[in-house]
């Protein structure tokens, strides 16, 4: 491929879900949550200023979406040059859509000299009315807990707390084939307007855990108590969607390998979003490596298999005399 030697080049990681806060909004917010950017997939676009917006690769539909909503947003007369070069698996929890409208708006903000403030980048491409962990994993990588939006105000909702992950702690990334994808879109808001009000008791538990036992572990590199109540937070939060996934989990392959994953060892298990995306996190390479073969074994040629550390990083960007250092 002959590179564009004008273009911004934006990578970014698959975003992991680990949990809601709320459904109640009883305190005037809804949903919060909490998540991190998982050690693959990855995806990568490339933008570049042109008289008319095209756009190729995977995934180029929607990319033509997030970018022509990015330049109407900015009042940018001209267009763009858009490449989806490398492109996340879609409606498997694991954020496609945040990812590559962030990773598309940054790159044109990038091309074009216009403000980079995520949140000024997820209001431009209409994304974070729900949840925001997708925004700021982009931004800053690492454990992010976001507080929740205000129904009365278009904004994504605020970063409450953003630790690094210790570099020992790896995880394992299982996208298994599925018969349904995880929900999205105009089904995904149909289903939360379906959801029955958690208990008062069950949020409260999960606040609980993530401000004094996961934040905590994290902080001291406690692997153990921190994939203890990230499993917990996990059941409990997966109970309240039980009425539309059949269980704390999607029933099929996905709660299979969360319950290998946990009988193989891992400290920490769960299902990202609506999955089908499901992960593990041990500690050191050795056991993701252990890890990671038998869940390549469990999902068989029809499933994905990453495994790594987490990634302390937001999205990386760079121009294109960098290009042919990064393989692109």
């Amino acid at each position: 491929m002959v590179q564009d030697r004008t273009a911004v080049f934006v990578e970014t990681s698959a975003r992991l879900h680990f949990g809601v806060l709320d459904l109640r909004e009883t305190a005037g917010r809804w949903f919060g949550g909490l998540g991190a950017p998982a050690p693959g997939p990855r995806l990568v676009v490339s933008a570049a200023p042109a008289a008319t917006l095209t756009v190729e690769g995977e995934d180029a539909g929607r990319a033509a979406e997030f970018a022509a909503r990015y330049l109407r947003h900015q009042r940018i007369s001209g267009g763009a040059r858009v490449r989806v070069h490398q492109a996340l698996p879609p409606h498997s929890g694991l954020g496609s859509g945040t990812q590559l409208a962030l990773a598309v708006a940054r790159a044109l903000a990038e091309a074009y000299a216009r403000p980079t403030d995520v949140r000024e980048l997820t209001r431009a491409v209409g994304r974070g009315r729900r949840s925001a962990v997708g925004t700021w994993t982009f931004d800053l990588g690492g454990l992010v807990v976001e507080g929740g939006r205000r129904p009365d105000r278009d904004g994504c909702a605020p970063l409450i707390a953003h630790l690094p992950l210790p570099a020992d702690w790896r995880c394992v990334v299982a996208i298994p084939a599925a018969e349904q994808p995880g929900l999205s879109g105009a089904a995904e808001d149909a289903a939360f307007g379906k959801l029955p009000c958690p208990a008062e008791r069950d949020v409260e538990k999960v606040a609980y855990l993530v401000l004094m036992v996961m934040l905590p572990a994290a902080a001291e590199g406690d692997l153990a108590a921190f994939g203890r109540a990230l499993t917990e937070v996990q059941e409990i939060t997966g109970r309240w969607f039980a009425t539309l996934q059949g269980g704390a989990f999607a029933q099929g392959p996905s709660e299979s390998l969360i319950r290998q994953m946990h009988g193989w060892g891992a400290c920490g298990v769960g299902q990202s979003s609506w999955g089908p995306a499901v992960y593990g996190i041990v500690s050191g390479a050795a056991a993701a490596a252990r890890l990671a073969a038998q869940v390549r074994s469990a999902v068989g040629d029809g499933g994905l298999v990453f495994e790594g550390a987490f990634p302390n990083h937001g999205a990386r960007v760079w121009r294109d005399a960098e290009v042919e250092a990064s393989g692109f």
